[in-house]
């Protein structure tokens, strides 16, 4: 085939959004046929973080790699598994020490797939590095023309330069963290795959994945409360990309909520 399938699941926020990847994502594989899955991971455990038993759990549904954000560290049992040679990326414009990496590569059928991570920095917390340069200075020496950048961001306007900045460069810029699902995903100049916001698996009837009366109460007080992951059943929300084998430009990239 000239052609292969990338499928990329939205930032999975707590039990419900890992139920909904449990339940669904045989059925998308099944129906799209992808070469490579790629979940962002992030918001996984109870909607902060991510644990090496819930990184095993996404494993066994079918991800070949997981990408995180700014969450990254919130529990602290996933700094040792990050260096264990698994396929999960945390920001790579964070401090060198550390623990995991921002770039991996994975390969199935021929095809070897450069997968990345970056965190914005417009409203974000002031540790990370310019994701511009960064994002220069990892594909400089890379020998794979197939390059999949999952950029972690609060800023739209950030999302959307950072996709003209990779554009002819990078296989596919796909944005998280904002967990609601933009319309505008195109094909950029040079076959680069973009979308501002994938959007996220997670509670249906909530704020974000997050309890909506506990929300509500907090914008109308004023007043600090703990959030909680809303107990709803779960949304699969994802995009379908295909690309040339041959160049690692990306042809189609296609929204879906299941």
């Amino acid at each position: 085939m000239s052609e292969y399938t990338i499928l990329f699941l939205g930032d999975v926020v707590g039990k419900p959004g890992r139920n909904a990847v449990r339940d669904g994502l045989p059925g998308l594989i099944a129906q799209h046929n992808p070469l490579f899955v790629i979940i962002n991971g992030e918001n996984s455990a109870g909607g902060l973080g991510i644990t090496p038993a819930i990184a095993e759990e996404l494993y066994s549904y079918g991800a070949d790699a997981i990408t995180l954000g700014n969450h990254a560290y919130n529990k602290r049992d996933i700094e040792p598994y990050l260096n264990t040679g698994k396929p999960i990326v945390r920001p790579h414009n964070i401090s060198p020490n550390a623990a995991g990496k921002g770039l991996i590569q994975i390969q199935k059928d021929g095809v070897q797939l450069a997968i990345m991570n970056m965190c914005g920095r417009v409203m974000m917390d002031p540790i990370y590095d310019d994701p511009f340069q960064a994002f220069d200075e990892l594909v400089r020496d890379l020998q794979t023309h197939h390059r999949f950048l999952d950029f972690h961001c609060e800023a739209t306007s950030e999302k959307i330069a950072m996709g003209y900045h990779c554009q002819g460069r990078a296989t596919a810029v796909v944005g998280t963290h904002t967990h609601v699902t933009t319309a505008d995903e195109q094909i950029l100049v040079g076959g680069t795959a973009y979308i501002t916001d994938v959007g996220m698996c997670g509670p249906i009837n909530s704020v974000l994945g997050m309890n909506r009366d506990i929300i509500l109460r907090r914008f109308r007080t004023g007043l600090p409360e703990k959030f909680e992951v809303a107990n709803e059943p779960g949304v699969i929300s994802g995009v379908k990309i295909c690309v040339e084998k041959s160049t690692g430009k990306a042809k189609s990239i296609d929204r879906f909520r299941v």
